[in-house]
């Protein structure tokens, strides 16, 4: 668990290697380990023994954090609060006045396991590519618990402290050290020992500032008045972005202004109690079970078919440099891929290359590549105007636009000289991927590759399986999806696929309400605080009313005569065929859009959808929004479209950013309560229609 070395220096060096695991993780187990192991230091102090701490690890990572499935079942607050309590405990012990103690980082240290490291007095990472340092809990609904809050508002002060723990990134070592995260830098292990070692020998007393007389937390406190109106415009900011919907935020600076007008161990026990409250929160559960449980089933191939070995591309050939081309480029670039960008001419497809150039230089505005990395990136790929360049391509994605005969014949083209055992894949939105195939000289290795825009951020992608798509094609266009580090969701062949026909449900509902007479203002806002990331009426001007019209009129035709058309079609011909508002593209839909991209609602919504609606509930409307979405991606999951919770709990959030403190749309129903929801669609479905009824599986698929 910790191994223990002693020098003639008597220097001691320990060593964390938990048995069973590939990494180390904080848990009940491991602290327990540490109080001997810190009462011997004290013993061997004492004695005149020991002169310094090296505190390092076996495995590849120093410390992965805390341990999730805890954290994910923990439910009584005494424990909760305890456990922190004591692991806090273990660090002031290890950090207390007299036994110096370097944190020698060789791996990733993250979450809780920065936190063992920021409560050493001296730290030094190993510069690697694997080498990720901070706290990225707060993506999951957490914050970090073992005294890490507190330290960093120590180290850094209330404001970058606020920034380094808000904004939940992983720093590389030259990061770390530039943001006084770190100390020092090492290129080898050997170096890294070395430092650590030498640094020892020249600092024989620990104290860090806190427990130092006179010390003050940098550029002062929430008692101060510039501190305290720099948290209050951070409060108000952070209610206009997240509606309160996202606890941790708040918690975090509820930590930072509380714990900065007391002393360290104070500051450390308000952050113990923010923390025990958070982790029984619901929005933190479901946080977890979407980021971590549903994450982890589909990263190990919860959906990939079984039997066929791991695909490798290496080269990808994309068809179309416009921008959902260009970003597919970009994103296989980013992840080691060479890439043969083609259009119908060298010139054109050269536009999709600057637009790759474009968007590195900005990456390396953010400091997130190198100068370096952005040339290797630009060497990798190659821009033609003949498929005969695809030929050592291991997979071609289509990313033409939304015609069913210019999709086929660049399809045919590409065919001719592509290997036998690669795949071709479309980008297609709303065309069937099996009348796609039906062109194809190898329907079998033609499937759907659903990338959403920008395709080199949006972490989803749909593989959609056409109905003579093969097993294996499926299994390889999930190992590409996989190797460019972006979540997989596999699909039917059907109506919208999963992520738009759920989608479209949200702006349906939101066109709706502006036919039913409420104000288009409240529809957007409300949508937004419900938990959406834009208003239902924007939403619909960017995807187009047209592709919005076309997913209703591809329901009605799949389902026929028994299908109810949606109340909000009449309102989408108005628009269309009366109005000639077609959306964001022609500047002029829902919104009036000016050239430099400022929008504002269109002024003439008011005369041919007028308000009647003045007295309303907020709540009934926000649950309109969700509800609309959650009931369609249970009939999806019904009628096969897609097939596991964590696929639709994952696809929802990343595909079209249903709300992460819901934990995604089955999700949804469990935290509602399924009786509830049930109960309450009956309500809506009485109040407004047949789309509120509760599919018959519904209890079968949430409890699976």
């Amino acid at each position: 668990m910790i191994r223990y070395k002693k020098d003639t220096d008597h220097i001691v060096t320990l060593t964390l290697d938990m048995s069973g695991r590939s990494v180390n993780v904080i848990n009940h187990e491991i602290a327990a380990a540490f109080v001997p192991v810190i009462e011997h230091l004290k013993q061997e102090k004492a004695k005149g023994l020991l002169r310094g701490v090296i505190l390092t690890s076996a495995k590849k990572s120093f410390l992965a954090g805390g341990d999730l499935e805890y954290l994910y079942q923990a439910k009584d607050p005494e424990d909760i609060f305890r456990f922190a309590e004591k692991l806090k405990g273990i660090l002031r012990d290890l950090e207390w006045p007299g036994i110096p103690v370097v944190a020698a980082i060789n791996g990733a240290a993250l979450g809780t396991g920065f936190e063992v490291a920021l409560a050493c007095h001296h730290r030094i990472a190993l510069d690697g590519p694997k080498v990720w340092l901070g706290f990225p809990e707060i993506q999951l609904g957490l914050i970090p618990g073992s005294g890490g809050i507190v330290r960093l508002m120590w180290l850094l002060g209330v404001e970058k402290g606020w920034r380094a723990l808000s904004s939940g990134l992983r720093y590389t070592p030259h990061e770390a050290l530039q943001a006084g995260l770190i100390d020092e830098v090492a290129v080898t292990q050997r170096e890294m020992l070395e430092k650590a070692h030498a640094w020892l020998l020249q600092n024989r007393e620990g104290c860090r500032p806190w427990d130092r007389s006179g010390e003050s937390i940098p550029g002062g406190t929430a008692r101060d008045h510039e501190v305290s109106a720099h948290i209050r415009m951070l409060a108000a900011q952070l209610a206009s972005q997240t509606h309160n919907n996202y606890p941790a935020l708040q918690a975090i600076l509820n930590i930072l202004a509380e714990g900065s007008k007391v002393d360290f161990d104070t500051a450390s026990r308000i952050e113990s109690r923010y923390y025990t409250s958070l982790l029984r929160s619901q929005a933190c559960k479901n946080m977890i079970k979407a980021f971590w449980v549903d994450y982890n089933f589909i990263k190990q191939g919860g959906n990939r078919p079984k039997g066929f070995g791991k695909f490798r591309p290496r080269k990808v050939g994309v068809i179309g440099a416009g921008r959902m081309g260009s970003g597919i480029a970009l994103a296989c670039l980013n992840h080691g891929l060479s890439v043969v960008l083609k259009d119908v001419s060298k010139p054109i497809a050269e536009r999709g290359r600057e637009y790759v150039r474009q968007r590195l230089e900005e990456w390396a505005a953010a400091d997130k590549k190198t100068a370096a990395e952005a040339e290797d990136m630009l060497s990798r790929i190659q821009t033609t105007e003949s498929s005969q360049d695809f030929e050592e391509c291991d997979l071609v994605i289509e990313a033409v636009f939304e015609n069913r005969m210019v999709k086929q014949k660049v399809m045919r083209e590409a065919e001719e000289f592509m290997d036998e055992y690669a795949l071709f894949t479309s980008n297609t939105i709303s065309i069937p991927i099996t009348k796609l195939a039906e062109a194809s000289l190898r329907p079998e290795s033609y499937v759907g590759l659903h990338f959403f825009h920008p395709a080199e951020e949006v972490p989803l992608v749909e593989i959609v399986r056409g109905a003579k798509t093969s097993d294996e094609t499926v299994a390889r266009a999930f190992d590409f999806v996989r190797a460019i580090r972006k979540t997989p969701i596999v699909v039917k062949d059907d109506w919208g696929f999963f992520a738009a026909r759920v989608q479209n449900t949200y702006i349906l509902e939101g066109i709706t309400m502006l036919q039913e007479g409420y104000p288009p203002a409240l529809i957007e806002n409300l949508g937004r605080q419900a938990g959406m990331p834009h208003g239902a009426l924007a939403l619909a001007d960017s995807l187009g009313l047209n592709l919005v019209l076309r997913y209703e009129n591809q329901a009605a035709e799949h389902y026929g005569s028994k299908y109810i058309q949606h109340p909000a079609v009449s309102v989408l011909k108005v628009m269309l065929e009366e109005l000639q508002r077609p959306g964001q593209q022609k500047r002029a839909g829902f919104y009036n859009y000016s050239s430099d991209g400022a929008r504002i609602l269109w002024p003439g919504l008011s005369e041919h959808f007028p308000t009647t609606i003045t007295d309303y509930k907020r709540q009934d409307i926000e649950n309109r929004f969700l509800f609309a979405q959650v009931l369609e991606a249970v009939w999806c999951m019904q009628e096969k479209v897609i097939h596991s919770v964590a696929a639709a709990n994952l696809g929802s959030i990343h595909g079209w950013g249903f709300p992460a403190f819901k934990g995604g749309v089955i999700q949804f129903i469990h935290d509602y309560g399924v009786d509830d929801f049930i109960a309450q669609c009956k309500l809506y479905q009485k109040a407004h229609g047949q789309r509120f009824r509760a599919p018959r599986e519904l209890r079968e698929i949430v409890g699976k």
